[in-house]
């Protein structure tokens, strides 16, 4: 069973004196435990899509559903606050704070039940490569692979069932991006997580579950 679907999205904008459409009936689903990739052209609507699924943008006709029920009718707020989590390319941490210490933040706005115990937090952060004297450490004064790591260790503390992610390799050097990839499909697998990551390169895309395109021409989602 999906966990959540895209139901006859249509989605265009405002491009001087034209309007550019973006999707046009377009539809996609997908479940948990899977790791899914996103590619398409540039400007084809691939963090737009990701906004759409996270409920942060609004501007569409169509649906997403998740468990069968419209996210508006969840409640956008709590449907972001306690079912899905987001990983940026730029980290997005707060930098005079450690991996501890931002996952005890993103705890405190979560309503998911979960063990806020700095023992706690740094197994979870030591299953994901990040060992007890870095998990300490101010986040500024971690390399990038180790933020990224300390980014994705927030999302899968907060117990949500989706994980978004946007271009997350897009910072890191081609071995620390392969551990990345290797992780998002690690937690998929053994945590049941829905992975959806958006990424120019089609190699980190293979690597997924599925595969998904955006079709420009016909503004749709290919697998």
């Amino acid at each position: 069973m999906a966990l959540l679907e895209i139901k006859g999205l249509c989605y265009s904008y405002e491009d001087g004196d034209s309007r550019r459409v973006i999707y046009d009936n377009a539809s996609a689903s997908f479940e948990p435990g899977r790791f899914y990739a996103i590619t398409g052209e540039s400007g084809s609507g691939k963090t737009t899509l990701l906004y759409i699924i996270a409920g942060l943008e609004r501007k569409y006709q169509g649906e997403v559903l998740f468990k069968g029920k419209k996210i508006e009718d969840i409640g956008l707020t709590k449907y972001r606050r306690d079912h899905v989590s987001m990983v940026f390319q730029n980290f997005n941490l707060i930098p005079y704070l450690s991996p501890v210490e931002n996952i005890k933040v993103a705890l405190d706005i979560t309503k998911n039940p979960a063990d806020k115990s700095s023992e706690s937090i740094i197994r979870q952060l030591e299953k994901l490569g990040i060992d007890k004297k870095t998990a300490g450490r101010r986040s500024s004064l971690l390399s990038g692979g180790e933020q990224q790591r300390a980014a994705i260790g927030r999302a899968v503390a907060s117990g949500s069932e989706i994980i978004i992610a946007d271009e997350p390799t897009g910072n890191l050097d081609a071995q620390t991006a392969e551990q990345v990839i290797a992780l998002f499909r690690e937690l998929a697998h053994s945590e049941g997580k829905c992975i959806i990551m958006v990424t120019h390169n089609e190699k980190f895309a293979a690597d997924a579950d599925e595969w998904l395109k955006i079709d420009q021409e016909n503004k749709r989602i290919v697998r």
